[in-house]
């Protein structure tokens, strides 16, 4: 072949490939599924678009008066249009692993998992690389450094109680009481949910054991339990409701959300952190599911769950705010960070929000008694440790 008939068909190979170029859709170079960040889509407008294309986003153990879920949830479907499915509010971290496992290639698979940190190790493989806008704000101790999970928030764990309950516990230790029997739950299995592992190390600390012996822990609600206060029952607002328990430790980012909800039905419930333990917990972690069935709406939640703006609720959007482009609407609506804030939690953005000033008013629903002992939080060494104990230990509890 001549230099001229090479040049020739260079040209010409040219003209095609960018006439090709030119009749492809702006975003077909975009696969949701694999997507890193919000650029690969060319930026949050467009992102928001392939969300709405998708139209849907399954959450799995994510109540509304978790952290504030609730406020989340109504910007994504009344703000962004995209409809929230969401399946056993009350699961575990555990059970949501199990839940992408055992529905492959549904519909009906969870996008994305809120799980304690000490269950990371279980979902190797089943989550996909992705980085939020504000991922340089996330702590590097608690984030992988590929984008594959990041913390969210934290929180420590309170007491709650009805207010009928006489007298009012103010302590672990005061749960040994015959005037609270059939009345103490925690969280369901602490082998399985987080917040369960921690109360059980709470329990740890106020007997003695530090978080070096969780078998202190063990062994008090092995007491509890044969005196008839301890029921093993899963400490939500259901089993509240149909009068299971009266007092329970959890987070204390639930707290606004429990009195809430105790309050519709007629019950006042005070919460306050234990004066003999304060004892905090791992992040909460984000994730995206690798094989997710909205995989677009997926990256979208992380994005407004990791953004810390300041804003409107969805309740707040006027007509002319939803008439504004996207990435305006994204600008105004309220941070999940925030959302974390308002509903008591401690948002893992913590540090670079109070610099920026971009941080709402805390919730106080949680009351502080004089001469609480300094925060204490488990390792995750510690936790694993106490995990292996307890598989043993609590079933015979």
């Amino acid at each position: 072949m001549s230099k001229k008939v090479r040049v020739l068909s260079g040209a010409l190979g040219l003209i095609l490939a960018t006439t090709a170029l030119a009749a492809m859709p702006a975003n077909a170079a975009v696969n949701s599924a694999t997507a890193p960040n919000a650029s690969a889509f060319g930026g949050i407008a467009k992102l928001i678009k392939a969300a709405q294309k998708e139209g849907t986003l399954n959450l799995i153990a994510t109540p509304r008066d978790w952290a504030d879920y609730g406020d989340a949830m109504d910007i994504m479907t009344n703000v962004f249009g995209i409809k929230i499915v969401s399946d056993n509010p009350d699961g575990s971290s555990a059970q949501e692993i199990e839940a992408i496992k055992t529905t492959k290639n549904m519909t009906k698979m969870p996008d994305v998992v809120d799980i304690g940190l000490s269950h990371v190790a279980e979902a190797t493989g089943l989550f996909a690389n992705y980085k939020v806008r504000n991922w340089i704000d996330i702590p590097k101790a608690w984030k992988d450094p590929s984008g594959n999970w990041y913390g969210a928030y934290t929180g420590s764990i309170a007491l709650c109680y009805d207010s009928s309950v006489t007298p009012a516990p103010t302590s672990i230790a005061s749960l040994d009481n015959p005037a609270y029997k059939n009345m103490f739950a925690i969280q369901g299995d602490p082998t399985a949910a987080q917040q369960a592992l921690i109360s059980v190390f709470a329990v740890a600390v106020a007997k003695g054991g530090g978080l070096t012996n969780i078998q202190k822990g063990v062994d008090f609600f092995h007491k509890l339990k044969s005196e008839g206060i301890f029921v093993p029952v899963v400490a939500n607002a259901t089993s509240f409701a149909s009068g299971s328990f009266k007092i329970n430790l959890g987070w204390d980012y639930n707290a606004s959300g429990f009195i809430a909800q105790a309050a519709t039905i007629g019950k006042t419930v005070k919460c306050v952190y234990p004066k003999d333990a304060n004892v905090a917990g791992t992040p909460y972690v984000l994730a995206i599911n690798k094989t997710a069935p909205h995989p677009a709406a997926a990256r979208l939640w992380e994005e407004l769950m990791f953004s810390e703006v300041n804003g409107k609720l969805a309740s707040e959007f006027t007509s002319a705010d939803k008439a504004l482009p996207l990435d305006q609407q994204f600008a105004l609506a309220m941070g999940g960070q925030n959302t974390y804030v308002m509903g008591g939690a401690t948002p893992i953005t913590n540090v670079q929000m109070i610099r920026k000033g971009t941080k709402t008013a805390p919730a106080k629903a949680v009351g502080v008694p004089s001469g609480l002992p300094k925060s204490v939080l488990p390792t995750l060494a510690q936790q694993a440790t106490a995990t292996d104990v307890l598989k043993t230990a609590w079933p015979k509890i």
